[in-house]
């Protein structure tokens, strides 16, 4: 089992070089199982029972299964992200080394580790803004080659490299993209080709690098999994999962893929904007439900707010606190916080332990060192516009933030359980304690 769905988000890796690429798939995945795709412009014609889904700026995507014994509902969600660390390329993208190079002008997005990206194929993907006419459309491109290649300096041109070099984005970091025979103008072309319309059609585009290295099962007894963007997709691809297989008649499901987790989520489409609010009242008033209704359900619903974790590190196990650690393919990650900067708290642990007790997976918990800064993630920022009960949860995971992540292949099956197993359940506030249904 382990190893069939490792190979089945191999696959879905692939497929999602970029957050726009990432939300196109899981939309696919939603229609192939009968979802209706909703647009926030047009009308919603709610009905329990349905299976609806939308999407805000092609980057962000939030599902959602209704129930139907909604006298007393309440929302059950799950959130993940799709953006990774990577290059956005410039709008003017060429620049000329002494005409006998072209590189692509690029700029850092996120907080990546810069070394795990030089010496390896890497190409473009993300979409454009074409227009036809009189108007103006979005297509996805992939130039599904090896394009571009961050070279390093060879050590013998710097010799202190291995002492320690802080990489400078705009000088050591931009790829090759052509030699001699390049003359500006080439790279647009290859991306309008890509798009099937002529480079004066473009209007506007969001492109991105991304590692051509194919997904990889290895280890001893092919233990780990490695790809670019484990941090999110991997809880993205099994919040799906778990998500499409369960089944609630009291609750309203809730799958949200958030984009830009990676640079503060401050944008419209991200989890600090009004989209997952906005979603949650259609949802509520297309139910024609009154208005006192809606404050009961987010009062009584929960969110499973589902980013990777930082694994120990096999050479460096003093970078993680010594008890509150965690370790591959030994279970979900429960991550919490003092300062707050996960939601986790008695209340949400306590019902994520009991949900992952009857799906019979194992649970890990993380804190990190007392003198180390952590970082945050989606639910406390989602918090701000709708406030819920929450868990920060995640897999573990190894070289976070790099061009190719390390994870655990038995990880991946029990968040698939857990969270089937939580959009399968129905929570009640009686005489102010909890109960699982």
């Amino acid at each position: 089992m382990y190893k069939k769905i490792s190979q089945e988000m191999t696959e879905f890796l692939k497929e999602c070089p970029t957050a726009f690429h990432a939300v196109a798939k899981i939309g696919r995945e939603l229609e192939g199982n009968g979802f209706e795709r909703l647009r926030e412009t047009g009308e919603w014609n709610i009905k329990p029972g349905g299976k609806y889904y939308v999407t805000r700026n092609d980057s962000s995507v939030i599902a959602f299964c209704i129930g139907t014994e909604l006298s007393d509902y309440s929302f059950h969600i799950a959130a993940s992200h799709s953006d990774f660390p990577t290059f956005k390329v410039k709008e003017h993208a060429e620049l000329e080394g002494k005409k006998k190079y072209m590189q692509l002008n690029t700029e850092g997005y996120g907080g990546m580790l810069c070394a795990t990206w030089f010496d390896r194929p890497l190409s473009v993907a993300g979409r454009v803004v074409v227009k036809e006419q009189d108007h103006f459309i979005t297509k996805l491109v992939n130039i599904d080659r090896g394009l571009v290649m961050i070279p390093s300096v060879a050590i013998h041109m710097n010799r202190a490299v291995n002492d320690g070099y802080a990489y400078n984005k705009q000088v050591d970091m931009l790829p090759l993209f052509g030699g001699e025979g390049s003359k500006k103008g080439d790279f647009m072309k290859l991306i309008a080709q890509a798009a099937g319309v002529s480079a004066e059609a473009v209007y506007g585009s969001d492109l991105y690098l991304y590692n051509r290295q194919e997904p990889s099962v290895w280890g001893a007894q092919e233990e780990f999994i490695s790809a670019q963007h484990l941090d999110d997709m991997q809880c993205a691809y099994a919040s799906l999962k778990g998500f499409l297989e369960g089944k609630q008649a009291k609750n309203v499901n809730v799958y949200a893929c958030f984009d830009n987790e990676e640079v503060g989520s401050g944008t419209k489409q991200g989890a600090g904007s009004t989209f997952l609010y906005d979603v949650l009242r259609r949802i509520h008033m297309g139910l024609g439900k009154p208005e006192k209704d809606y404050y009961r359900a987010v009062a009584g619903s929960f969110m499973l707010s589902a980013d990777n974790a930082h694994a120990v590190h096999p050479n460096h196990p003093e970078k993680t606190d010594v008890e509150n650690c965690v370790y591959m393919n030994e279970g979900i990650v429960v991550k919490s916080h003092a300062g707050q900067k996960y939601t986790s708290d008695a209340v949400s642990i306590a019902l994520f332990r009991e949900i992952c007790e009857k799906a019979k997976v194992p649970v890990q918990f993380f804190a990190n060192r007392s003198d180390e800064a952590g970082g945050s993630t989606l639910g406390n920022i989602s918090a701000g516009k709708v406030s819920v009960n929450a868990v920060d949860i995640g897999l573990p995971q190894l070289a976070m933030h790099s061009a190719y992540e390390t994870a655990g292949i038995k990880d991946t099956c029990y968040m698939i359980k857990a969270m089937k197993q939580f959009f399968s359940v129905h929570f009640s506030d009686r005489d102010g304690n909890l109960y699982l249904e």
